[in-house]
């Protein structure tokens, strides 16, 4: 019975072993197939959410063109002359500053014969219609050698005048 246990302990442990063959007869493990990489088409460009550019609308077909005059020089306003003569004010906000009021435009000028003074965005009583200073060039800017202020030969005056009521 000594013989029968010993032989099956050895089978036992014998039956658990394995041999490893030298690396010189082992063979290389097959090659694990990739899966194939798929094609990406290229993100597309980002997409640009700025603000297009603004661009000078022409006025509303009933609306008169502006006449632009500078200080001193007379100009025909769709009826009227009219003629610029001395900026009583200009206290625009400057384009590149933030400011609580935008500010008005103030101007002495003659109107055919007749003195009178005139308020950027308030239109005037002018025979039969009105007069109104509609745009002034260039813009204010803040800063720089003149601190904002602009040469009195710059100004450019644009008047509409709307009539015949």
């Amino acid at each position: 019975m000594r013989i029968a246990i010993t032989l099956v302990f050895c089978a036992a442990a014998l039956n658990g072993c394995t041999v490893i063959p030298p690396a010189e007869y082992a063979r290389p493990a097959p090659p694990t197939p990739q899966p194939p990489t798929p094609q990406v088409p290229p993100p597309p460009p980002p997409r640009d959410y700025s603000p297009a550019p603004q661009q000078e609308l022409p006025p509303p077909s009933d609306e008169a063109p502006l006449a632009y005059a500078a200080l001193g020089q007379t100009v025909r306003v769709d009826g009227p002359n009219v003629t610029p003569l001395k900026v009583l004010e200009d206290s625009r906000c400057a384009m590149n500053a933030r400011c609580v009021w935008a500010g008005q435009v103030r101007l002495s000028l003659r109107v055919g014969q007749e003195m009178m003074e005139i308020t950027s965005g308030r239109p005037i009583r002018v025979a039969d219609g009105t007069l109104e200073l509609v745009q002034v060039r260039p813009d204010k800017m803040a800063g720089g050698d003149n601190h904002g202020a602009i040469p009195l030969d710059a100004y450019r005056f644009g008047f509409r005048f709307r009539g015949g009521y």
